[in-house]
C-alpha cells in the first residue's frame, strides 16, 4: 500500500499503532477484506517479553473464526493435550489431571514463543495487503476539533517525518502505550497480590510435550507450558516482599535450578541441567484496565486497553477477542463513529471483570503459603468435588468469561469459595 513512488499514502481506514499480536492482527483481518491499514511498530526485532505465550481453548476459537489460527501454527505453533495440577493436597499420582481433548467443542491449548508470533502475524498483514512499518519512533495522534474528521498520526521512519491520516486509529502498543498518555488516559489497577516472572529454557526433552503443569510448591507457584522439541516456558509466582529473589545475573539460572527443585510433580528432574533462553524479568501481577477503552476516534486493544492478572494465562485469548469483536464491527458498519464501537466497550468491561474476579481468587488458592493457605487448598479441593457447579469461577481460563453463569463471579460466590 505504498505509492508508486515508494512514499506512504497519505490516508487509511486504520491506522495501528503497534504491530504486535493485537496491532498486526486486526490490521491482517481488516486488510483482507478491502480495508487500507498502516502498522507501525517501534522495534526493529521483537524482544522476548516473557508474556503471551499460552492461548486458552476460547482463544483458539476466537483466532479459528477471524482466520488468523494458521498463521499462529506457523510460529511454531504446539498443541497442548493435558493438564495436571499438583500441591500439598495432590501429590504425584494423585494431581488433578484434565485431557483437552475431553473438552469438545473447545480446542486444546497452543503454545508459542511471543515474538515469534508477534513476527508471524507482523509479515501476514502485510501479505494481505496493509502497509507495515518499522521501526518508527516519535508516534503522535491528534484529536480533530470536529466528529468526523480523520485522525492525523504523525512518526518518524528512517529520520523522516511523515504524517498521514485516519479514520480509527487503533492504539495497540502495549501496557505503556505511548497513545494513552498522549490522550491524558489512566489505568485503574488493583492492589498488587505477588511477584511473577517466566523463563523460556531449552533440553527438556524428558519432559511431555503434550503435558502442562500448575501448582504450589512450599514458597513458590509455578507452571510449565511445553513448546515442543524440548522447549517449555516456565513461570513461579512468590511473594510480594521479596522482589529481588531471581534478579540478577544469575537470576535465570536460580530459577531454573528452584523449577527443578520443586517436590510434588513427577518427573520434574526433566528440568534438571536445562539451558536458559531467555531473560528471567520479575514483575508485580495485578489487573489494570482503562475504564472506557474507546477515545475521540482512537480504539484500544490487547494490552494497551489493560490487561487481567497474567496468572491464568489470558493475555493472548483477551487479545484474540478483542480482534474477533472489533473486526467484526468494523466491516459491518460503514459509518465508524463511536457509536459502532460501543458494544466492544460494553463487551470488554464485562469480560475482564469476570476474568479478574477468576484471577483473584487464583491468587488467593495458589499464590499463597504457609498452613492457613495449605489448608484453603484442600477445603476448597473437597468443596469443588461435591460442588463442581463452583469450578466455573476458575474454569473461565479454559471455556471464556462468556460461557460462565453470572453467578460465578459475585460476593456471593467469593466467600463460598474462599472463606471470607
Amino acid at each position: 500500500m505504498l505509492g508508486e513512488s515508494g512514499s506512504y499514502e497519505s490516508e487509511y481506514d486504520v491506522v495501528c499503532v503497534g504491530g504486535g499480536i493485537a496491532g498486526s492482527g486486526l490490521a491482517a483481518v481488516l486488510a483482507k477484506a478491502g480495508k487500507r491499514c498502516l502498522v507501525l511498530e517501534a522495534t526493529e526485532e521483537f524482544p522476548d517479553r516473557t508474556k503471551g505465550e499460552w492461548i486458552a481453548p476460547w482463544g483458539v476459537i476466537d483466532a479459528t473464526q477471524v482466520g488468523l489460527l494458521d498463521v499462529v501454527r506457523s510460529a511454531r505453533g504446539h498443541s497442548i493435550l493435558r493438564h495436571a495440577t499438583h500441591d500439598e493436597t495432590q501429590v504425584g499420582d494423585d494431581a488433578e489431571m484434565l485431557d483437552f481433548r475431553d473438552f469438545a467443542p473447545f480446542p486444546p491449548p497452543l503454545t508459542q514463543r511471543h515474538p515469534d508470533l508477534c513476527q508471524a502475524l507482523f509479515d501476514h498483514a502485510s501479505a494481505v495487503g496493509a502497509a507495515t512499518v518499522r521501526p518508527v519512533a516519535s508516534v503522535s495522534v491528534s484529536i480533530p476539533d470536529r466528529v468526523g474528521e480523520r485522525r492525523t498520526v504523525a512518526f518518524t521512519s528512517d529520520g523522516v517525518e511523515h504524517a498521514v491520516t485516519a479514520r480509527l486509529v487503533v492504539a495497540a502498543d502495549g501496557r505503556n502505550s505511548s497513545v494513552r498518555r498522549q490522550l491524558g488516559l489512566k489505568l485503574a489497577r488493583d492492589k498488587p497480590h505477588h511477584n511473577f516472572s517466566g523463563l523460556l529454557i531449552d533440553g527438556a526433552h524428558d519432559w511431555p510435550a503434550d503435558l502442562q503443569v500448575i501448582g504450589t510448591d512450599e514458597d513458590v507457584h509455578f507452571l510449565a507450558f511445553p513448546q515442543g522439541e524440548g522447549r517449555v516456558r516456565l513461570y513461579l509466582g512468590w511473594d510480594i516482599e521479596d522482589r529481588h529473589r531471581f534478579t540478577g545475573p544469575e537470576g535465570g539460572r536460580r530459577f531454573a535450578d528452584r523449577f527443578a527443585g520443586i517436590g510434588c510433580v513427577p518427573g520434574i528432574d526433566a528440568f534438571q541441567g536445562v539451558s536458559v533462553e531467555s531473560p528471567c524479568s520479575t514483575y508485580s501481577n495485578e489487573d489494570a484496565w482503562l475504564a472506557t477503552p474507546v477515545h475521540d476516534g482512537v480504539v484500544f486493544m490487547g494490552d494497551a486497553a489493560g490487561w487481567n492478572d497474567p496468572i491464568i494465562g489470558q493475555g493472548l485469548a483477551i487479545t484474540f477477542r478483542d480482534i474477533r469483536v472489533l473486526s467484526e464491527l468494523l466491516l459491518a458498519a460503514d459509518d465508524w463513529d463511536e457509536r459502532i464501537l460501543a458494544p466492544y466497550v460494553v463487551e470488554r468491561q464485562e469480560r475482564m471483570r469476570r476474568l479478574r474476579f477468576s484471577a483473584a481468587f487464583t491468587s488467593v488458592l495458589r499464590n499463597e503459603f504457609g498452613p492457613a493457605a495449605a489448608d484453603r487448598r484442600r477445603r476448597v479441593r473437597t468443596l469443588l468435588a461435591s460442588r463442581p457447579d463452583l469450578a466455573m469461577t476458575s474454569a473461565v481460563a479454559f471455556v471464556g468469561p462468556d460461557v460462565a453463569p453470572s453467578e460465578a463471579f459475585t460476593p456471593e460466590r467469593w466467600a463460598e469459595l474462599v472463606g471470607v
